[in-house]
């Protein structure tokens, strides 16, 4: 079984497990108490503070543990609030930060205060003119993730950064998908992390905040963390996730420079294999193990399924793929495709065998599939007919709506229009995308008598 699900999870690594275990026999006092086990709890906790700010790039008394990375996004963006509010209630988001940062968006905005989404380009990326652009007075906070946890593309932090502080507001950056690779620059004012991320014990997150920084924690008070972290720490897994980051990064320069050459085999050759793929995120500025392609006219649940069964876990945006039958925000942001969405992420030590494997049994799998949801061929052309079509698909999931439009885009001729009326979500943003990868023009949409009608112009 060939793992490329490293961005939700890093595989433990070898030395956190070592760490993970001797700690359990040493890390199990209070630290907090001056007896001898105590004592001895207390200088592995203040041992693993000092490697983790080593690796992060601040001083041991900025950073705290926190029982997760969800958690230090929720406590850092919390408190760097609080601690601002008399400046105002502006926070700044950009349209692909993490799941725990747009919650924690949509907490503070139910509380009264205002938020200002940055949007990205068909890359993924934030314009830094544009981040500063939406700078105001009022601004208490403004958050930028270092790197794109879906398409690996990496943020101008330095840039965003740099604006923010001639505005005098703090950033936070959100770095579970880089830190392992190494510090993020820039002059950041909050950072989290976590340590499943990058090798270390799921459970173990970090907060940074420089000295400096209006900082009130919110919820009960606690002496633990310096307030910021309330609870008994998870000495072990503490000391693990030291550990494993320090590991880690001792590797990530020849480990970058091999995932990078695989990632990049898969980005270039999965186009030559599969007909009709949008390979997205940026080809240069990305993480060094994450690649995301969509493969028109797939279901992506079932190709997932599929390749699980051929041997390789693999992960998706997909709309078909959530609970929530709407795409990743994520590719909704840049505007690209979202049907048939695979995102592989290598994790270190990867086997070369594994990703030559991969793209063997690809283009075999996306071919069942396609021809399982009755999908034209690449070459497939239909004579012209009526000057207008209209495309039923109520009540059918992506990519079915695609797949009718396809089928009968040949049947009107050239100036025609198809009609697609569909209530998925997903064919907002897939039809416009099949229309820009086909050569036809997207008219637009309009409201229907049930859910969204798609305007289609053939003009090829």
């Amino acid at each position: 079984m060939a793992y490329f699900d490293a961005a939700s999870a890093a595989p433990l690594h070898p030395v956190a497990r070592q760490a993970l275990l001797a700690s359990l026999d040493e890390g199990w006092a209070d630290p907090a108490r001056l007896y001898r086990e105590g004592r001895r709890a207390r200088l592995l906790l203040d041992a693993a503070r000092e490697a983790m700010a080593e690796c992060v790039g601040c001083r041991p008394d900025e950073l705290v543990f926190t029982p997760s990375g969800t958690r230090a996004v929720h406590s850092g963006v919390a408190g760097a609030l609080a601690g601002r509010r008399r400046v105002g209630s502006h926070l700044i988001v950009s349209a692909v930060e993490h799941s725990s940062v747009l919650h924690a968006a949509e907490a503070h905005e139910a509380g009264g205060g205002s938020v200002t989404q940055v949007g990205v380009d068909r890359a993924g990326a934030v314009d830094p003119a544009a981040y500063a652009a939406v700078l105001r007075e009022d601004t208490a906070l403004a958050c930028l993730q270092s790197a794109n946890h879906e398409v690996g593309t990496e943020q101008p932090v330095s840039r965003v950064a740099e604006a923010c502080r001639s505005a005098g507001v703090p950033l936070l950056v959100d770095a579970a998908q880089s830190l392992g690779w190494g510090r993020v620059e820039g002059d950041w004012s909050l950072l989290t992390g976590s340590a499943h991320k990058w090798g270390g014990p799921a459970g173990v997150g970090l907060l940074a905040v420089r000295k400096g920084v209006r900082f009130a924690p919110q919820g009960p008070g606690d002496e633990r963390e310096s307030g910021r972290a309330p609870g008994f720490e998870n000495l072990p897994a503490i000391v693990a996730a030291a550990a494993s980051l320090r590991a880690v990064r001792a590797e990530a320069a020849a480990e970058a420079a091999r995932l990078r050459e695989l990632t990049e085999r898969i980005r270039s050759r999965v186009p030559e294999r599969v007909p009709d793929v949008e390979v997205v995120g940026d080809p240069s500025r990305r993480l060094p193990g994450i690649v995301t392609f969509s493969c028109l006219y797939v279901d992506g649940e079932t190709l997932l399924h599929e390749l699980d069964r051929a041997g390789f876990s693999v992960s998706s945006g997909s709309s078909c793929t959530s609970s929530t039958l709407t795409p990743s925000h994520v590719l909704k942001a840049m505007g690209v495709l979202s049907e048939g969405n695979v995102r592989v992420s290598l994790p270190p030590g990867t086997a070369t065998e594994d990703v030559e494997r991969f793209l063997e049994v690809l283009p075999g799998t996306v071919a069942a599939v396609r021809e399982k949801l009755g999908a034209p061929a690449a070459t497939e052309t239909v004579r012209a007919a009526g000057p207008d079509l209209v495309v039923d698909a109520l009540g059918r999931r992506c990519p079915i709506p695609v797949i009718e439009l396809a089928k009968v885009i040949g049947d009107v001729p050239v100036g025609g229009t198809v009609r697609v009326l569909s209530d998925d979500e997903a064919a907002r943003l897939d039809i416009p995308a099949w229309c820009e990868m086909r050569g036809q023009e997207y008219v637009g949409e309009e409201p229907a008598e049930k859910g969204t009608a798609y305007l289609v112009r053939r003009i090829s």
